[in-house]
C-alpha cells in the first residue's frame, strides 16, 4: 500500500468534461501578457493534475490571453477526484501494542484522531524500518470535489502569477480592496455547460464575459459551454482569444500587406509579441510619411516607429528603409482612412523630432564635446567618463601596438577619445539604444575615416548573445580596451556579480572579451591584457583587489558547456589557466583524442595519484628537490621512469611549443608502463629523506610534463 504520494487514479470517463476558466480584467501590461497567460494556464492545469482531476496537464490545456483576459481550457476534467489510498504511519510496535498484542492507550488515542477505534488494530500493517518495527494504518481518503479542487487551483494561480507590479483597488462594496495586476471584472468557471461555483478577487464565477470594447455585437456575452468559448468570443465578441492565433493572424496580415506594396517587412519578434498583446481584433493598415525624413539615419527612424508607435517599417529590395510602414489597428472600420491619417499625423511629429535632433547634433563636432565628458559621472569611486576614456585609450593603444604598431595605435587612440562623445548628443539622450550608432554617423560628418567611425560604433560589440563583433582592427582594440577597463575598474571596487545580480553587465563584458579573442584569432595573453588594464589606473588600483581573471575563465567554462563540450574536458583544460584563449579549442580537441587512447584511463589515474601525493607533501612541508639527482636513483623502476620521462618530455614539449597539443598528449602513452611499474615497485615516501625528496622531484617533473595541455587528473574516474 502506498503512502501519501501515491498516484491517483482518475474516476470514470463518464464524469469527465472539458473545463474553462476565464478572468476578465482591464488592459494588462503588454510586455507581460504572454507570460501571464502561460502561467495562469499552467498553474491551474498542473494543480488539477496533482489533485487527480486530469492526466497529462501539458497536453490537455489550451492557453488564452488577450489584452483584457486570462483564460485556460482544460480537456477531460473529472467532476470528482478518485478516492485516495493513504498509509498513515502511527508509532513503533513496542509503543502501540503491549506484551499480549493489545492496543495501548497511546495507540487508541491516535486511532481515534484518525476516525478509527480498536476494531482497526488487527488490520494494522507491521513494517520493518531499520531496527524498529512500525505500525501503519491504511485508509481511504474520499476524492475532492471539482468545486473544492478548482478553488484551490485558482487560488494558487492567482497567488503565483509573475506580476511585474501589483495594483491595489477597491471592490464594489466600497470597503474591501484586493491586489492584482489590473482590476478584474468577471470570472467564468464552466465544466461542460455547468457553472462551477468558485470565487477570487471578490468575484463569483458565472458564464458571462465581455468582448471587444468597440467591435462586439453585445456588451455582455454568455458563454454556453467550455468548448464554445473561443468561437463565441470571435463571433459575438470580435476577439481572437488565443495569443498564438492572434500573433499568427497579425504576421499573416503583415506579410500580405508588405507583399502587396512590393516591399519587405523588417522582422521583429519582440515587437510582434508586444503588438499581439495590445490588440484583440488585429487589422493591418499601410501608412506613409514624407520622403524628406529618409535623410535621417534609418536606425533613428526605425527605432522611433518601433519603440514609440509600435509600427512595422518596410524596406526596399536593397534593405533600405522606405517611407511606408505597417500599423496594427484594434478596430476594423468600413473606411480606415481616418485611422491611417491619425497615425500618419502622429508619426510625422515623431520623425520631425528625430530630424531636429539629428540636425542639431551635427552643428557641434564630436571633438568639441570631449570636455563635456568630464562633467558626466561614470561611477563615484571611478571618476567621470572623461577620466574613464583616458584609461580606455591607454589600454587600446597598448593592444594596438602589439597588433599593428604605431599607426594602428594612433587610430585606436583617436577612436577611443571620440567613442563616448555621442552620449552628449540630443539623439542618444532621447534614444540611448543608438549610442555608438550615432557616433558613427557624426564621425563621418566631421570628416573622420570610415575605419574610425566604424570603431566608434563597434566598440560596444558584442552587445548581446549572438551579436556581431567589431568589423576592423581599430574597433577590436577599442572594444577590448573598453571591456577590460570596465571589468578591472569594477573589480577594483569590489562590484563583483553575485547570483543573478549583475547591474554592470560584467558577465556580458567578459564574454565579449572571450569571443573577440577567440573568433578574431588573436594570440593575446590574458595576463598581458589585464596587466595593461591595471596599469591604466595608475596608483588607483588597490593591490588587494581581486583580479577578473578567474571570472573570465568561469564565463569561458559556461560558454564552452553551452557549445556542447564535456564538463570534464573543460575542467581539465581551464584548470591550467591557459593565457591564450585562441588555443582553447585545440586543447579540447587534444583532450578528446587523448581519451580515445587505451592508455588514457591508466595515465589519468596515475596523474591523480601523483597530484594527491604532491599536494599532501606540500601541506606537510616535506622537502622536494629542485632537480632530479640521477645518482640517487637506485631502483630499476625509477631509473626506467626517469629515462622514459626524459625522452617523452622532449617530444611532448616540442609538440606543445609548435601548438600541436594532440601530439603532445599522445606522446604520453609511452609513460604508462614505466609509471605502472614505478608505483608497483617503488616506495615514494621512504624513511630516507634524500631518496624521498628525489623521488618526489621525479614525480613533480612527471606531473609538470603531463599537464601542460590539460590537467589529466581531472579525467580520472
Amino acid at each position: 500500500m502506498g503512502g501519501a504520494n501515491t498516484v491517483i487514479a482518475i474516476v470514470d470517463n463518464m464524469t469527465k468534461k472539458n473545463l474553462l476558466v476565464e478572468l476578465q480584467v482591464e488592459e494588462l501590461p503588454p510586455k507581460s501578457l504572454k507570460q501571464l497567460g502561460g502561467s495562469f494556464a499552467e498553474f491551474i492545469a498542473s494543480n488539477l493534475q496533482n489533485q487527480g482531476f486530469i492526466e497529462d496537464a501539458i497536453n490537455k490545456q489550451v492557453v488564452y490571453a488577450s489584452p483584457r483576459r486570462l483564460a485556460v481550457w482544460v480537456a477531460d476534467v473529472a467532476v470528482q477526484a478518485a478516492d485516495k489510498p493513504v498509509s498513515q504511519k502511527l508509532m513503533p510496535v513496542k509503543v502501540g501494542l503491549d506484551a499480549n498484542g493489545q492496543a495501548t492507550p497511546p495507540l487508541l488515542k491516535k486511532l481515534a484522531s484518525l476516525g478509527a477505534d480498536a476494531s482497526a488494530v488487527p488490520h494494522l500493517k507491521h513494517v520493518q524500518e531499520g531496527k524498529a518495527e512500525v505500525l501503519f494504518f491504511d485508509t481511504i481518503v474520499p476524492g475532492m470535489s471539482l468545486k473544492a479542487g478548482l478553488q484551490k487551483a485558482l487560488d494558487e494561480a492567482i497567488n503565483r502569477l509573475p506580476i511585474p507590479k501589483v495594483m491595489t483597488y477597491q471592490l464594489a462594496d466600497g470597503w474591501s480592496s484586493v491586489n492584482f495586476v489590473r482590476p478584474a471584472h468577471s470570472l467564468i468557471a464552466l465544466h461542460g455547460a455547468d457553472v462551477i461555483p468558485v470565487c477570487t478577487l471578490g468575484l463569483e464565477s458565472g458564464r458571462e464575459t465581455r468582448g471587444h470594447r468597440f467591435e462586439a455585437k453585445a456588451q455582455v456575452i454568455s458563454i454556453n459551454e467550455a468548448d464554445s468559448y473561443a468561437q463565441q468570443l470571435l463571433d459575438e465578441g470580435a476577439v481572437i482569444a488565443s495569443f498564438d492565433d492572434r500573433r499568427a493572424e497579425i504576421r499573416r496580415q503583415l506579410t500580405a500587406a508588405a507583399e502587396e506594396e512590393n516591399l519587405s517587412l523588417l522582422q521583429d519578434d519582440a515587437l510582434l509579441d508586444e503588438v499581439t498583446a495590445l490588440v484583440e481584433l488585429p487589422n493591418v493598415l499601410v501608412g506613409q510619411f514624407e520622403s524628406e525624413f529618409l535623410n535621417v539615419p534609418q536606425e533613428c527612424l526605425v527605432l522611433t516607429m518601433k519603440a514609440n508607435q509600435k509600427y512595422f517599417p518596410l524596406m526596399d529590395a536593397d534593405g533600405k528603409l522606405t517611407n511606408r510602414f505597417l500599423l496594427v489597428a484594434n478596430v476594423r472600420p468600413s473606411d480606415p482612412g481616418q485611422v491611417i491619417t491619425g497615425n500618419e499625423r502622429v508619426v510625422r511629429s515623431r520623425l520631425a523630432d528625430a530630424k531636429f535632433f539629428f540636425d542639431q547634433d551635427r552643428r557641434k563636432t564630436l571633438e568639441s564635446r570631449l570636455s563635456g565628458l568630464d562633467q558626466v559621472v561614470y561611477h563615484n569611486k571611478l571618476g567621470t567618463q572623461g577620466e574613464r576614456i583616458q584609461r580606455v585609450r591607454v589600454i587600446a593603444r597598448s593592444i594596438a601596438l602589439l597588433l599593428g604598431g604605431e599607426t594602428l595605435a594612433d587610430e585606436a587612440g583617436k577612436a577611443t577619445l571620440l567613442a563616448k562623445t555621442d552620449l552628449l548628443t540630443e539623439m542618444v539622450g532621447e534614444f540611448p539604444e543608438l549610442q555608438g550608432i550615432m557616433g558613427h554617423y557624426y564621425a563621418l560628418h566631421d570628416g573622420h575615416s570610415e575605419v574610425v567611425a566604424q570603431a566608434i560604433e563597434d566598440h560596444y560589440k558584442p552587445r548581446f548573445a549572438g551579436d556581431t563583433l567589431p568589423r576592423n582592427t581599430v574597433g577590436i582594440c577599442v572594444a577590448l580596451a573598453d571591456k577590460l577597463e570596465t571589468l578591472t575598474g569594477l573589480f577594483s571596487i569590489n562590484q563583483i556579480p553575485t547570483g543573478d545580480k549583475d547591474p554592470f553587465a560584467l558577465r556580458r563584458h567578459a564574454l565579449g572579451i572571450i569571443r573577440i579573442l577567440i573568433e578574431k584569432e588573436l594570440s593575446l595573453s590574458l595576463d598581458f591584457l589585464l596587466k595593461e588594464a591595471r596599469l591604466a589606473f595608475d596608483d588607483k588600483y588597490p593591490e588587494t583587489a581581486e583580479s577578473p581573471l578567474q571570472f573570465i575563465y568561469d564565463r569561458l567554462a559556461v560558454s564552452l558547456r553551452e557549445q556542447g563540450y564535456p564538463v570534464q574536458d573543460i575542467d581539465a583544460v581551464i584548470s591550467q589557466s591557459p593565457k591564450v584563449l585562441l588555443d582553447i579549442s585545440k586543447r579540447l580537441e587534444a583532450v578528446r583524442a587523448f581519451k580515445q587512447l587505451s592508455e588514457a584511463e591508466s595515465l589519468a589515474a596515475a596523474n591523480k595519484r601523483v597530484h594527491n601525493i604532491l599536494e599532501k607533501s606540500a601541506k606537510n612541508d616535506v622537502a622536494i628537490k629542485t632537480k632530479v639527482d640521477a645518482g640517487l636513483l637506485s631502483e630499476s623502476a625509477e631509473i626506467a621512469l626517469y629515462e622514459a620521462l626524459k625522452h617523452v618530455q622532449s617530444l611532448a614539449d616540442e609538440a606543445f611549443e609548435q601548438g600541436n597539443y594532440t601530439q603532445s598528449l599522445q606522446t604520453l602513452a609511452a609513460l604508462k608502463e614505466p609509471i605502472d611499474t614505478f608505483f608497483d615497485h617503488v616506495m615514494v615516501n621512504t624513511d630516507d629523506a634524500d631518496l624521498r625528496a628525489n623521488r618526489l622531484c621525479l614525480l613533480k617533473l612527471m606531473h609538470q610534463s603531463m599537464n601542460r595541455v590539460a590537467d589529466l587528473s581531472k579525467l580520472a574516474g
